[in-house]
């Protein structure tokens, strides 16, 4: 059977997201909370100097440093680019990777719940998904866009032979809130507590269905032809991340009153509604399918 043996815990790969710092910091005090007989744990600080500026990241997003192609370019050499070259040779190579099982420590100021974020697809995160919503029911479980092989992927998570995301929330950036760290340590806890099951053949019964949600693509504020926004997230739609938008739902107030309508054809589900780090570009939201994970 696959084991699991090597787990890295990361935090603070966008230094202004705080929680998974702090959080790493607490278990690097009190290893006995993440350690489990039949693999070895470890913590692991991403990105130190962008949290010692209190910025996301100093030149370039480092979650969106890990495709293959960009790893093994020597002309990408500003400091979250090094820095994602400096993480690969330390807990890959990717496609190769020392380390089993990645967990990618994140806080969003969209209110999300506790969300376990899976960009890759198999059995092993089939079980791990049901395992997580089965002992933690308030948990989110979304599948985003895990159709793509790792290599094809930029995030931090897809370093790892296996790789997830824990994304909480909300939370303002460059802050701390209790609850939310408590929630982060208990998904993370019981993430590691089914490794240690997956390892010892002592998987419980798992519901053979598990709700998720899986991407299928991102909108943007309403903006005019200068890039000049020209509204704002619907009230309706504000901090309901994971609820329905049905076709003719307004989604956008503009500054002049009117107000735009979701014009699609099915029903979805918005996630990082609103998300502070996202108004560089303009993002307002994702939209989700509702979807089932079954387990063979």
């Amino acid at each position: 059977m696959d084991k699991i043996k090597q787990v890295a815990i990361i935090g603070g790969v966008h230094g202004n997201e705080f929680t998974g710092i702090y959080l790493i910091k607490q278990y690097q005090a009190k290893p006995e909370l993440i350690s489990r007989s039949s693999f070895t744990s470890r913590c692991v600080w991403a990105n130190p100097q962008a949290h010692h500026a209190n910025k996301r990241y100093l030149h370039s997003d480092l979650n969106r440093q890990f495709k293959n192609v960009d790893l093994a370019n020597p002309a990408l050499t500003n400091y979250e680019q090094s820095r994602a070259k400096v993480l690969n040779a330390e807990l890959g190579p990717k496609g190769a990777a020392k380390t089993d099982l990645l967990i990618d420590l994140h806080n969003t100021t969209s209110n999300m719940g506790a969300c376990l974020i899976l960009t890759q697809a198999g059995p092993f995160y089939n079980q791990l998904a049901a395992y997580v919503k089965m002992v933690m029911p308030e948990a989110i479980i979304s599948c985003d866009e895990d159709h793509f092989a790792a290599e094809d992927h930029a995030l931090m998570c897809t370093l790892g032979r296996y790789g997830v995301l824990v994304e909480v929330g909300p939370q303002p950036q460059s802050v701390l809130r209790h609850d939310v760290l408590e929630l982060m340590d208990s998904m993370t806890r019981h993430i590691l507590d089914f490794v240690e099951l997956y390892n010892t053949d002592s998987v419980p019964a798992l519901p053979k269905q598990t709700e998720a949600f899986r991407y299928l693509y991102s909108i943007k504020l309403p903006m005019n032809e200068h890039g000049e926004r020209l509204g704002m997230v619907h009230k309706n739609v504000q901090d309901k991340d994971y609820q329905p938008i049905n076709p003719g739902d307004p989604i956008f107030k503009l500054f002049d009153g009117a107000e735009i309508y979701y014009e699609g054809e099915q029903t979805v589900y918005p996630t990082f509604i609103n998300e502070a780090a996202y108004y560089d570009n303009n993002l307002a939201m994702s939209l989700n399918e509702k979807v089932l994970i079954t387990l063979e």
